[in-house]
């Protein structure tokens, strides 16, 4: 990387708290919805993607300056692949930390949110896979990738923390799926039985999914923003400090 970043420990962490706060407040505010509004499928998708907007705005903005916020593992692999001739991203090292990380914050998330609302962890019985539901899927993380590394191509990270969440609001509603475009966000979802949950069997061919439209996503950001490969050490956004690299 071009900047000397937090220790990696710190930005672990920033990524592990940070998954994890954002699985809590999508399974949360998905329990909420269906205790509040039981009979109605179409609130209970409004309650749940406000306050995954606003929740996810909020957390890039807690979390960006110490790890870049990506709280994703397609956005830390395009990351890699898209800075690594030029010496701009993340290490591969430094890739599997972040993944770590997340996914491990993800489970943290659903087992957190569970114990807020006292329905018990258990293994989601929900089936989510669908031709449709997998194209979604596609198109929804592929629209993250694009807009995620467009922002920092055209220098414009500092609205990453609404524009992020604006998107994904947006796509809760676009996309037949509700938009996970996150592996580790689909894992540990799969850990409440409850609105949000998804089932183990679904679980890999959205993650499947979610890669092939990352990689979509990195052929468009390529195509149309060509010197974006200099600012992966800007995403989601600018995250340079006082420490020196681990």
């Amino acid at each position: 990387m071009t900047s000397n970043p937090p220790l990696l420990w710190r930005r672990a962490l920033a990524e592990a708290l940070g998954t994890c706060l954002l699985v809590a407040i999508v399974v949360g505010s998905g329990i909420t919805a269906q205790q509040l509004s039981p009979n109605d499928i179409g609130l209970q998708l409004l309650q749940n993607s406000t306050a995954t907007v606003l929740g996810l705005t909020v957390l890039i903005l807690i979390f960006g300056p110490v790890s870049g916020a990506h709280f994703n593992p397609v956005v830390s692999l395009v990351d890699w692949v898209l800075g690594r001739r030029s010496g701009t991203s993340l290490t591969l090292r430094e890739v599997g930390t972040y993944v770590a990380a997340q996914t491990v914050g993800g489970i943290a998330g659903s087992v957190l949110a569970n114990a807020m609302f006292e329905v018990g962890t258990s293994i989601s019985t929900k089936d989510r896979v669908t031709p449709g539901h997998l194209l979604a899927e596609v198109v929804a993380t592929a629209g993250l990738v694009l807009l995620i590394f467009s922002l920092a191509a055209t220098k414009r990270g500092s609205l990453a923390a609404p524009a992020v969440g604006a998107y994904i609001g947006a796509a809760y509603w676009f996309t037949s799926s509700t938009s996970f475009a996150n592996p580790a966000v689909t894992v540990g979802r799969i850990f409440s039985d409850t609105f949000a949950g998804i089932a183990p069997g679904s679980a890999p061919g959205f993650i499947l999914m979610q890669l092939i439209g990352a990689g979509v996503g990195l052929g468009l950001l390529l195509i149309l923003f060509p010197s974006s490969a200099r600012t992966a050490d800007e995403v989601v956004v600018p995250h340079a400090a006082d420490k020196p690299v681990s």
